[in-house]
């Protein structure tokens, strides 16, 4: 039965405790799941990283399940109800660190083509699972790292679906067609450190670091597009002093984030900063980091077939979103594939008590599997 066999193996997955980037043993039981079905397994660590590519069959169009088996840390396991790696389902319920983001997910997803390929072992094209255990950390050695190994094998992804949880209150009422791109930028405004009985012997920083944040914060970056809100700038730390009431600081650090549209470049969003701080008339540094480039996947074979999925399994019209953070969706749709991310309600990931429920872990099952009939049936 789908159901016990989605409990079953989630629940294990749950009980592992992989926090980033220790896998705790998920991707072997994943690997030894599909090496059953007549997946390829290939296994790829990079650095302190696992990570796990399975394909089964060869031909085109190639049709990717991918996801992570790391979680975050649970905090203090004394403010949990259930304990956070015991994997126990409770009044329809499964607990524990993961299970929503994102390990009934994979659950799913693999129930999904254990059901299909039973009713359809013949099928067109081929099924690939790509799991890594470094999507909630750096995200260096992961999912970025095994893309770069199958490009560079001419392995390329045509269809790819993400299982993180995107669904706002019911299984498949949302889904990501898109993300918007992510630069974080280290601000350091240098003044002149001094008694702050003698402001004449001494710069403060910190009225300029006011007056730019007051600027930016004001900008306009762009409009956004039909599928993708304006472009958002936040400040996310402050930091000057050194803690003492008698001292000016001689420095002030910001760190501020963009989430940007594709109407908006990395190149130009860095470049209108630079100008303010210059306007200062103050010694500034910026260190920049790019996580990610937006990206859209518009309408075409794959989020055809999902939204006509779930709309057949559901009876659900989902909405198509670019809203929330970035995924390892980033690394993978560059490279040509059409990118969408499917997954469970996501009101308690990362959250103290995270849980899914099980009848959303069957109804996403029953959605990926009738998109691989869509799609490879």
């Amino acid at each position: 039965m789908r159901r016990d066999r989605i409990n079953d193996f989630a629940a294990d997955l749950v009980s592992r405790a992989s926090l980033t980037p220790d896998d705790a043993g998920c991707q072997d039981a994943i690997a030894t799941r599909l090496a059953s079905l007549g997946f390829d397994i290939e296994p790829l660590r990079f650095g302190e990283v696992d990570n796990l590519w399975a394909r089964r069959s060869h031909a085109s169009p190639l049709l990717v399940f991918a996801g992570h088996t790391d979680v975050v840390p649970v905090g203090a396991k004394d403010t949990w109800r259930i304990p956070p790696f015991e994997g126990r389902i409770v009044d329809g319920m499964l607990h524990g660190r993961g299970a929503a983001d994102m390990k009934g997910s994979l659950a799913a997803m693999i129930v999904a083509v254990e059901s299909f390929l039973s009713r359809h072992p013949s099928h067109a094209g081929s099924i690939g699972f790509l799991i890594t255990s470094d999507e909630e950390g750096p995200a260096v050695d992961g999912t970025a790292k095994v893309v770069d190994h199958l490009q560079d094998r001419n392995i390329d992804i045509d269809y790819c679906i993400v299982g993180e949880p995107t669904s706002l209150h019911r299984a498949g009422d949302t889904i990501k067609v898109g993300r918007r791109g992510s630069l974080t930028g280290a601000i350091r405004l240098l003044g002149k450190q001094g008694h702050i009985a003698y402001p004449h012997l001494a710069l403060n920083p910190v009225p300029a670091a006011a007056r730019l944040i007051t600027m930016l914060d004001e900008l306009v970056w762009d409009e956004g597009n039909e599928d993708f809100p304006p472009t958002s700038f936040q400040i996310s730390n402050v930091h000057a002093g050194t803690g003492a009431g008698n001292v000016i600081p001689g420095q002030v650090e910001i760190l501020c984030n963009f989430r940007f549209s594709p109407e908006s470049q990395p190149e130009d969003l860095k470049r209108a900063v630079e100008a303010r701080c210059h306007a200062l008339g103050l010694k500034y540094g910026i260190e920049w980091t790019l996580f990610g480039m937006p990206f859209d996947t518009p309408p075409g074979p794959l989020r055809d077939a999902t939204v006509h999925a779930i709309a057949e399994i559901t009876g659900l019209e989902t909405v198509c979103s670019t809203s929330g953070g970035t995924s390892d969706g980033r690394f993978i749709a560059p490279t040509g594939a059409q990118v969408i991310e499917l997954g469970p309600v996501n009101e308690t990931i990362h959250r103290v008590d995270e849980c899914v429920s099980v009848d959303d872990l069957v109804i996403l099952s029953k959605i990926h599997e009738r998109i691989l009939e869509i799609i490879l049936a």
